[in-house]
């Protein structure tokens, strides 16, 4: 068998929806790069103040959530592809309204309107996924999705990289490009959206299920470990006094590790035991992290958290997306998907308050402690969140 053969042998049989999402999802990730200068056009080319700046980025943040949420009632309602096609054209418009913007106050306003188009992607995407795989097959699925998104921010990163010296408009033009073209990709290649009945599930009724708030809680603390490693490490490096190039050496690693570890999303464990094992590998790589003194160090806790989160990403998605019935299960996986608005909001505040008050050693201690208690939950919610 080839080496191309091997690397895709994880996903050989899956539909070819699911191929058209990961490819969609991840071209436009890699054409995301401009968000990381959204700050700098703000104050270099408008004048904004540091504050102002930190006010709008924050407010495209939080402009976030209620996009998640709205992508998942618009995919219950309207239909999968039409709210995909909806979101990426709403992200172009919004682009391109930044790039147009001759005052601050319009490229505020426009950055606003991006975050609020930014999620609508994300639920239809996912249920997608869900609505054309079978239980067994969801993890390999939504592995496939997470490799090829890691794969495409690590390019992202690079691409940031090489075209920094542009006018920093045209990248958003750019960006607005890659929108459309992810829009056109799916509205031709996926399958017409079927009519469906009345969503019997109202939002109201999403939010009673007790089940659903509980994963959403477990989630959270996950969601906010995985963005503490984003935001810790570069500073964790610097406090060691290793090279700032180290970051992006990790980053690239992760990715790569995530993808040969896809394979062992065909082992077969249910998703508790699945969840298990990767907070224990999650624990253990950030248990190494913690006295790491040099790359090689960072690197191999890298590997074993990345193992872990490729776990512990596919088996959260599986489950949320089977509490959900058929027709809501759009608005389960957005509800679910809130943790990431909540981690990315806290996770500064958390890494920066513990690297003052216990220094680097202390945070990843810390973080694994509660990825251990979350590994010794995992009978506990197997027992919540069995269907009645």
């Amino acid at each position: 068998m080839s080496a191309a053969a091997t690397l895709i042998a994880p996903w050989r049989g899956l539909p070819r929806t699911v191929w058209v999402l990961v490819a969609a999802r991840a071209v436009n990730r890699i054409g995301a790069f401009s968000l990381s200068f959204l700050a700098i056009v703000l104050t270099v080319e408008f004048g904004a103040s540091l504050s102002r700046t930190g006010l709008v980025v924050a407010l495209f943040g939080l402009a976030t959530i209620p996009s998640r949420l709205l992508g998942g009632v618009l995919a219950d309602r309207i239909g999968r592809r039409r709210t995909i096609v909806l979101g990426l054209t709403g992200c172009a418009a919004a682009q391109l309204w930044i790039a147009a913007s001759t005052t601050l106050w319009s490229a505020m306003v426009a950055a606003i309107v991006l975050g609020l188009a930014f999620e609508i992607y994300e639920p239809p995407s996912q249920a997608t996924i869900a609505d054309v795989t079978e239980p067994l097959d969801r993890p390999a699925a939504y592995g496939l999705q997470g490799s090829a998104m890691a794969v495409a921010g690590v390019l992202a990163g690079l691409l940031a990289a090489a075209v920094s010296h542009w006018d920093l408009r045209w990248l958003f033009v750019a960006d607005a490009i890659t929108c459309l073209a992810c829009a056109g990709l799916v509205a031709r290649a996926l399958p017409r959206d079927v009519r469906r009945e009345r969503v019997r599930a109202g939002g109201i009724a999403v939010w009673r299920d007790h089940r659903l708030l509980l994963l959403l809680a477990s989630g959270t603390v996950f969601a906010t470990i995985y963005m503490q490693l984003i935001v810790g490490v570069p500073l964790t490096l610097l406090e060691q006094g290793l090279p700032a190039s180290g970051t992006g050496i990790i980053l690239a690693v992760s990715a790569v590790t995530m993808i040969l570890a896809q394979r062992l999303l065909r082992v077969q464990l249910d998703d508790f035991q699945a969840m298990r094992v990767g907070y224990v590998l999650l624990a253990a790589g950030l248990v190494v992290c913690a006295f790491a003194t040099s790359l090689p160090v960072f690197l191999l806790a890298t590997a074993f958290w990345s193992v872990g989160e490729t776990f512990l990403l596919t088996r959260y998605l599986t489950q949320a997306a089977g509490l959900a019935p058929d027709d809501g299960r759009a608005r389960y996986l957005a509800v679910f998907g809130l943790c990431w608005g909540v981690a990315t909001t806290a996770a500064p505040l958390i890494v920066t308050h513990l690297l003052e008050t216990v220094g680097p050693a202390g945070l990843w201690l810390v973080n694994a402690a509660a990825a251990i208690a979350l590994a010794a939950a995992q009978p506990l919610l197997r027992t919540r969140l069995a269907r009645a």
